[in-house]
């Protein structure tokens, strides 16, 4: 069994970067199979990647804008949106173009302003209309690459893929190529480490590409089909329209979540659902003082007046309805917020909000981004290095045995040994699971359960409920306590199995903070 607690002892990432030089050195020097394994050892020094996916028009952009919290992707459907992008950390803004033969060009980045010089509602664009190439010849443009001085990018490279439901074949297969290559062709494995799936519904293009993603990492590792990916988190995207911009939307729309949940993640397509109104989540991010003012003089207008020319966007932003505000200000809140967001940033200033901070705070809050924060720094972030050495561990077997008759064969038993085995994985989707299946625990067991398993982060004082200052012996002891408990739990003559899985794992996971703290003894 291989643990990864709290950043104590030896990780997988370290045995990855074992099994991948063992994999490359069995290769000749230049070769094909040397040339890709040499691209996973640098992908485990790199940032996790972690890509946005989704039907057309499910919102990526937009929360890929609220996530990083600054306007760097382009929301109106032009080309850029039809291409892959990938978004990493820059000490400067630049936008590069890349082709498939390797040229790259600049790109030209534009601004749209909206009423009065505020922030227009589709932002920035990408110029590609006339892109000079540093190399002569006729280039088809691959990707493109966006480094921005953003504090998220730092420790995570996002990539923004085009809609798996395109009405070009070719657009929507530049996602597949992307994340579910075919075992013949494209990358030797997925390029991202872990995925968030938008969805607005939950239909058959959803569900099968999800399960094209379970079948690709389950044929990669070496592992049963269906089995799951490791890293899936469903976003209800647009949350705020499936309440029709009703002030109480995001309860409609938890509501949803937990219904695709309950499926998605039965299935083990997905680690969790949560519901985001992305474009609330952005523009709260990046709320004006003259929005503001906007806002505050609506929460003056009587309810009833206000409510009627709230009916539509069109309506609220025609000149006929008389209101302290401009009609071409109405129009760019309606864009920018939309009529969820009006709603609610008028009934949090009529409750007592009386500064624009205050507002951008609760209107965050409210979006459903925080949470999702919460989740992808939980599952994602804080398990980087688990991720990042599955993603490896998963190439390597590929390319290997893609090209067999070397010693290099001798690595696949240890490999899928080990991509079995890696408690850090159990947890995961163990996870995904308590988010919508009851176990026969009390509130205070499972609350335990989750917390030890890793559900509150990775620390070993955040998995044992104790103090950030906790001494070592304080944590081995109350380690040690853990793994009596829910071993004796998990041979429970009456549990079932989903519970004694559960109790069993979250054993293990007080094993290995039992283990991490000898060497503190």
């Amino acid at each position: 069994m291989s643990y990864q607690i709290g950043g104590r002892a030896p990780g997988i990432a370290d045995e990855a970067r074992g099994l991948v030089a063992a994999a490359r050195a069995a290769f000749a020097r230049g070769s094909n199979p040397a040339v890709l394994l040499g691209e996973c050892a640098h992908r485990l020094e790199q940032p996790l990647r972690v890509a946005l996916a989704g039907q057309l028009k499910a919102g990526k952009s937009t929360l890929l804008n609220a996530l990083v919290g600054q306007d760097i992707a382009p929301t109106d459907a032009t080309e850029c949106t039809r291409m892959v992008t990938w978004y990493r950390h820059g000490p400067a803004p630049r936008v590069t173009a890349a082709a498939g033969d390797g040229a790259r060009a600049d790109v030209a980045v534009r601004r749209t302003p909206g009423s009065g010089g505020l922030p227009g509602a589709h932002g920035l664009s990408f110029d590609l209309s006339a892109l000079r190439w540093d190399t002569a010849g006729a280039h088809e443009l691959g990707h493109l690459e966006v480094c921005w001085p953003a504090a998220t990018l730092e420790r995570t490279t996002i990539i923004d893929t085009p809609g798996t439901s395109s009405l070009s074949h070719e657009v929507s297969m530049r996602t597949s190529r992307l994340l579910a290559p075919d075992s013949d062709a494209g990358p030797p494995v997925p390029e991202a480490d872990a995925v968030v799936y938008l969805l607005r519904r939950l239909d058959a293009a959803d569900i099968g590409f999800l399960e094209q993603l379970a079948a690709t990492h389950a044929e990669s590792a070496g592992r049963q089909a269906g089995s799951g990916p490791l890293g899936v988190i469903g976003v209800v995207s647009r949350a705020d329209e499936i309440g029709a911009g009703r002030i109480d939307a995001l309860h409609s729309a938890r509501d949803v979540s937990s219904r695709f949940a309950a499926e998605l993640e039965r299935t083990g397509l997905c680690q969790a659902v949560i519901p985001v109104a992305g474009l609330l989540a952005f523009a709260a991010a990046t709320l004006r003082q003259r929005e503001f003012d906007a806002f505050e003089n609506l929460a003056g207008v009587p309810v009833d007046e206000l409510s009627t020319a709230l009916l539509s966007a069109d309506r609220f932003a025609h000149p006929d309805p008389r209101l302290p505000v401009p009609a071409d200000l109405r129009a760019h809140l309606a864009a920018r917020f939309g009529l969820f967001g009006i709603r609610m940033a008028v009934m949090l200033i009529r409750l007592g909000v009386r500064d624009s901070s205050t507002l951008a705070a609760e209107l965050t809050q409210r979006s459903g981004v925080d949470e999702l924060r919460s989740v992808l720094e939980v599952q994602f972030a804080q398990r980087a290095d688990q991720l990042k050495a599955h993603s490896a561990l998963t190439a390597v077997a590929r390319i290997v045995a893609a090209h067999p008759g070397t010693r290099a064969d001798e690595l696949l038993p240890p490999i899928h040994r080990l991509l079995a085995d890696v408690h850090g994985f159990a947890e995961l989707r163990l996870l995904g699971r308590l988010r919508t299946e009851e176990l026969p625990l009390s509130p205070d067991d499972l609350a335990e359960l989750h917390r030890l398993i890793g559900g509150t982060g990775i620390a070993a004082h955040l998995r044992l409920g104790l103090p950030a200052d906790a001494t070592p012996d304080a944590v081995r002891a109350r380690a040690v306590a853990a793994v009596h408990k829910w071993r004796a739990r998990a041979r429970h003559p009456l549990a079932d199995q989903l519970t004694g899985t559960a109790c069993l794992t979250a054993a293990r996971s007080a094993e290995g903070l039992v283990a991490s703290t000898a060497g503190d003894a």
